[in-house]
């Protein structure tokens, strides 16, 4: 057994362990459990144009437990699909941001139904774009630093998101500044506590180069954490979608549930319209939605895979990760499956770093990941008490990891250095991965035709170009073609 997963998986020849890649597995899990919370969180309590709830009728919110059930099961086999066909340490579930803009912007103006056929349709596009090799020929005409860029700001971006998770980080709610630290500039509450702990203590672990530094860190924090909700009995931030107490745990409050396993609900799976939503909203309006979930799952995708590929040492010269027409398509396939089964578009998640960044290396940690992906379904009231406390300061440590490709940047070169600069900030100022690729392709065009450069740039970076200036200016075009 352990001879054909180091052959098929070729464990040894990327210098990996099983050890390894299942202590990998665990912690890419543990970094991206939330989805199976937050994405009920924001799907259920949102009415489609004819007043129903996703899952639960005209009720807000009685669909959370399906939701979430079905959340975890297509998560657990597209991170297997991935791992098994791909070979990559990467992980898939639904798309935050993607699920909100379905959820706000698309089933507002159809059904759920009509909504997730959209989603599907996305998906079966991206499928034949990936196929006919468009979407890799994208990728491979992208200059090298400007890939490195898109890793390094994707490395700011989960690290903000760390801190924002941990409550470390806090919008001020009063326009200027946006955010601050934690409430009116002060660290409170026992949650932070935990936070600052736990990634003082996966520092410590890290800079004595002690193996499963950040594994370690998670379990030791959630222990910490489950015994000081015990004694302070802070309870959760957020209930019912509400916000109840500011100095609560964020998401989800580390108590022992009343019961550990229930009987999972998959009432959703194929509960879709393919292309009703035409009908219900317009062809062009239902057509601008479609290309907007496109070009945000076409890009985000492939600056999620090149930081991977990148912490882990899995990119060739060029910084393509291997096999990386296999990842596209087993992504591709995830966008119109996370539609099918009605719980938004599925796709690569950049937490998969935290595993890489504690020795995954082979498609085997994603095996990993999917299968407790897959037992989670029975253990929904278990998974929905782990906080995020305990498991995001491993996003902040591998932020630093990745922040450190910085250096091979050209920064005496305008040319790449200010698309390069741009891709970057803008990455966690916008909390957008597409937002940031798009401003780098954009102003990497742009600076080439000023300084008369026009036979340097690809013919496919003169089109993505474009079509990012659609994507930016998508509003103003939706508004004009009613």
């Amino acid at each position: 057994m352990t001879s054909t997963l180091e052959q098929y998986f070729k464990i040894s020849q990327r210098g990996s362990s099983i050890g390894r890649e299942v202590r990998g597995g665990v912690v890419t899990f543990l970094t991206m459990a939330y989805i199976i919370v937050l994405n009920p969180i924001i799907l259920a309590g949102v009415a489609d144009k004819d007043g129903n709830f996703l899952g639960g009728g005209s009720t807000p919110g009685s669909g959370f437990a399906t939701i979430a059930a079905v959340t975890a099961l297509v998560a657990g086999l597209l991170t297997i699909l991935m791992g098994v066909v791909a070979n990559f340490p990467l992980a898939l579930a639904t798309g935050l941001g993607l699920n909100a803009f379905v959820a706000f912007s698309v089933a507002s103006q159809m059904t759920w139904a009509d909504a997730m056929g959209l989603v599907v349709l996305e998906g079966l596009i991206i499928l034949v774009l990936v196929l006919t090799g468009f979407r890799k020929a994208v990728f491979d005409a992208v200059p090298r630093q400007l890939k490195t860029a898109i890793a390094v700001g994707i490395g700011l971006f989960i690290t903000f998101i760390g801190f924002v998770d941990a409550g470390f980080v806090r919008t001020t709610g009063l326009g200027a500044p946006p955010v601050q630290l934690g409430i009116g500039g002060n660290l409170v509450g026992w949650p932070v506590l935990v936070f600052v702990i736990g990634l003082l203590l996966m520092i410590t672990l890290y800079s004595r180069g002690v193996p499963g530094a950040i594994l370690i860190g998670i379990i030791i924090t959630t222990i910490i954490a489950v015994i000081v909700q015990a004694i302070t009995d802070v309870g959760p931030s957020v209930v019912g979608g509400k916000l109840v107490e500011p100095k609560g745990w964020n998401l989800n409050s580390p108590e022992w549930p009343d019961k550990v396993f229930a009987k999972p609900d998959f009432s959703l799976l194929g509960d879709f319209n393919l292309l009703d939503g035409f009908d219900r909203a317009g062809v062009v309006t239902a057509a601008l939605l479609v290309f907007t979930l496109l070009l945000a799952d076409f890009f985000d995708t492939m600056g999620t895979m090149t930081a991977i590929g990148a912490e882990g040492g899995l990119n060739d010269a060029d910084g393509t990760p291997v096999d990386a027409q296999k990842i596209l398509i087993v992504d591709s396939i995830a966008a119109a499956a996370g539609g099918a089964a009605s719980i938004s578009s599925n796709t690569s998640y950049i937490e998969s770093a935290s595993g890489v960044g504690d020795g995954a290396r082979t498609g085997l940690a994603s095996v990993v990941t999917g299968v407790l992906f897959l037992l989670s379904t029975l253990a929904v009231p278990l998974v929905e008490h782990i906080p995020n406390e305990a498991a995001v300061p491993a996003l902040v440590l591998v932020g630093f990891l990745m922040m450190s490709q910085v250096k091979d940047i050209a920064w005496d070169d305008s040319e790449i250095a200010i698309p390069a600069f741009l891709t970057i900030v803008l990455m966690p100022f916008t909390y957008s991965i597409t937002a940031g690729i798009g401003a780098g392709f954009i102003a990497y065009v742009v600076i080439k035709i000023i300084k008369g450069k026009v036979a340097a740039i690809h013919p496919l970076m003169w089109i993505v170009s474009a079509l990012f200036v659609v994507y930016f200016a998508i509003d103003p075009i939706t508004n004009w073609v009613g």
